[in-house]
């Protein structure tokens, strides 16, 4: 097989990832558009809120505190939105090279860094696959992910309460599923589980947000100092 037929092997192969995870996950963008609508916002203020945060994770979590306090929790919904966006400018370095261009394309590229856009491109064999996978899944789930949140919004009325559905289990599925393949080290299932045991004990006992900052604490700590991870490597 010749260069050229692999170079357009591994574009194909970006375009069918791309296609498939951006159909995934901007399917339960429905999700968001019900909940928000359930959490108290308006039809506008849902749609403009996926159009310019578009972070589902993010989007979630602003919509949870807002749901729970009411406007007087808006700062901790905030701050905690904004912390779990914190990991897209990590991205964005790891990305940076590969997007190049003009400030103009810059600006759209960070609006697209998300989990999937990222994890497709950086899972592709060349750098044009790695571009076709990042700017395709990018695009493609922006497009879904706004439509359903539209849709979701619409019949936030006739769906009732999504919980009921299940439909708020498909954010925390997604992070599930985006988290899994990451457990492959003892250091990285020990900050797993910490941060889910310390957010689940101080839930009831802390203001709405305050559980996912000091849960990401905990998290910091054990990462930073690597408490699992020497003693992984000295075994």
């Amino acid at each position: 097989m010749s260069d050229s037929d692999v170079a357009e092997a591994n574009a194909r192969r970006a375009w069918r990832d791309a296609i498939g995870v951006s159909l995934a996950t901007g399917a339960y963008g429905i999700s968001f558009g019900a909940l928000a609508m359930g959490s108290g916002l308006d039809i506008w203020q849902t749609c403009v809120l996926s159009l310019l945060m578009f972070t589902g994770g993010s989007q979630f979590a602003f919509i949870g505190v807002i749901g729970t306090g009411g406007l007087a929790a808006t700062p901790a919904a905030i701050a905690s939105s904004a912390l779990l966006g914190i990991r897209n400018l990590a991205y964005g370095m790891r990305l940076s090279a590969l997007i190049g261009g003009s400030k103009a394309k810059r600006i759209a590229a960070a609006h697209l860094t998300i989990d999937e856009s990222t994890a497709v491109a950086l899972a592709q064999q060349d750098t044009r696959s790695r571009r076709i996978g990042f700017w395709a899944t990018g695009i493609g789930i922006f497009i879904g992910w706004n439509l359903m949140t539209l849709l979701g919004a619409l019949l936030g009325d006739v769906l009732g309460d999504p919980r009921a559905w299940g439909l708020d289990a498909a954010a925390a599925a997604a992070f599930v599923a985006l988290l899994w393949p990451r457990l492959k080290s003892r250091q990285a299932i020990a900050v797993g589980v910490m941060a889910a045991v310390v957010a689940t004990a101080v839930t009831p006992i802390v203001m709405p947000g305050a559980p996912v900052l000091i849960a990401a604490s905990v998290a910091v700590i054990v990462g930073w100092f690597n408490l699992f991870g020497s003693k992984e490597a000295v075994a």
